[in-house]
C-alpha cells in the first residue's frame, strides 16, 4: 500500500464571509496570532509525514505562494540586525515542504478545485486539507486518518459531532459504527435541515482519497449553482468501494466563520507560553 505523500490545499475561494478584509488578501492568509491560517494546516500535514503540498489557487492569491517562498531581502535584513530567532522562523516556513501550485480559473466548487490538482498528484492516494478548519491535537488529525487508511485500506473522511441545529451548515453522513471512532459510511447528504439529517455527524475539512476520485469528479454533474461538489463525487465513490468516517481526536475551530476565527485566536493565544499568562490576566480584568 502506498504511503500518503501528497496533500492538496484548495485555496481559490473568494472568502466572502470575511469581506472587506479579504478584498485584497486571501482568506487563508488571515493571521491567527502571528501565523496565517494556511501555515497551521501545512504544519499539520508535514507533522503527519506529508512530503508535497499542492496549493490550488486563483487570481489574486499570489500571497500564498510568496509566503512559502524564499525572501532574500527579509532574511538578509534580519541577519544584519542580529534577529536570529525571527530569521529561523522565516527560513523554516520556506523550507517546510516541497510546495507547488496550480490555478483554478473559476471558483466552480470544492470538487472542481480538487480536480485541478490531478496532474500534480498523479496515481497515488492523497490528502485534502481545508485551511479554514484548524485542528489542534497532540497527534495531527490527518496523521490519525493516514494510520486508519493504512490499517483498513479505505478512503477516510474526518467527522465531528455537531448540534442538530447546525446540520444545515455541513455535509452529514449516515452509517454504522465499525469501531469506536470509525463509521462505515452508507450515505452523505449536503447541508440537510435537522429534520432531514440522517445523523449529527458532520464532514469537516480533512479527506484521504484514492486517485480514482479524479475520474469520478471529471464526470460529476455540476449543481444548480454551477459547482462540482466534492460530496457528490464522494457519494459516487461510495457506490464503488467502502469509505470510512473518522471521529478524530482534537479540537477543531471553524476559522472560516467570524466567531470561530475569534475563538481560535483567543484559545491559541492562551495556549502560547510567551503570550498566554499576560493575555489571561488581561481577559480576567475585562468588565464582561
Amino acid at each position: 500500500m502506498s504511503t500518503v505523500r501528497v496533500a492538496v490545499f484548495p485555496a481559490a475561494g473568494l472568502g466572502t464571509r470575511f469581506l472587506p478584509a479579504t478584498k485584497a488578501q486571501p482568506k487563508e492568509m488571515l493571521p491567527l496570532v502571528d501565523k496565517p491560517l494556511v501555515q497551521y494546516v501545512v504544519e499539520e500535514a508535514v507533522a503527519a509525514g506529508i512530503e508535497r503540498i499542492v496549493l490550488v489557487t486563483s487570481r489574486g492569491k499570489s500571497a500564498l505562494e510568496d509566503h512559502f517562498d524564499l525572501s532574500y531581502e527579509l532574511e538578509r535584513t534580519l541577519e544584519e540586525r542580529g534577529k536570529q530567532d525571527l530569521l529561523r522562523q522565516v527560513r523554516a516556513v520556506s523550507t517546510i515542504a516541497r510546495i507547488s501550485s496550480v490555478r483554478q480559473a473559476q471558483a466552480l466548487g470544492l470538487g472542481h478545485a480538487v480536480l485541478q490538482a490531478r496532474d500534480q498528484v498523479g496515481d497515488e492516494p492523497f490528502a485534502v486539507l481545508l485551511s479554514d478548519d484548524i485542528v489542534v491535537a497532540d497527534d495531527p488529525c490527518i496523521g490519525q486518518m493516514i494510520r486508519l487508511y493504512e490499517r483498513r485500506g479505505n478512503p477516510v473522511i474526518a467527522l465531528q459531532e455537531v448540534p442538530p441545529s447546525q446540520t444545515h451548515q455541513y455535509g452529514i453522513v449516515a452509517g454504522e459504527r465499525a469501531e469506536e471512532r470509525v463509521v462505515a459510511l452508507s450515505d452523505m447528504v449536503e447541508k440537510p435541515p435537522a429534520d432531514k439529517a440522517p445523523s449529527n455527524l458532520a464532514i469537516i475539512g480533512r479527506y484521504l482519497l484514492p486517485p480514482e476520485i479524479f475520474g469520478i469528479l471529471e464526470s460529476t454533474r455540476s449543481d444548480v449553482g454551477g459547482e462540482i461538489q466534492l460530496t457528490s463525487g464522494l457519494k459516487a465513490l461510495l457506490q464503488k468501494r467502502p469509505i470510512d468516517g473518522y471521529l478524530f481526536s482534537g479540537t477543531r475551530y471553524d476559522a472560516g466563520d467570524k466567531l470561530g476565527f475569534l475563538k481560535a485566536t483567543v484559545e491559541i493565544a492562551l495556549s502560547r507560553p510567551d503570550l498566554g499568562p499576560a493575555f489571561r490576566e488581561y481577559l480576567k480584568a475585562l468588565a464582561l
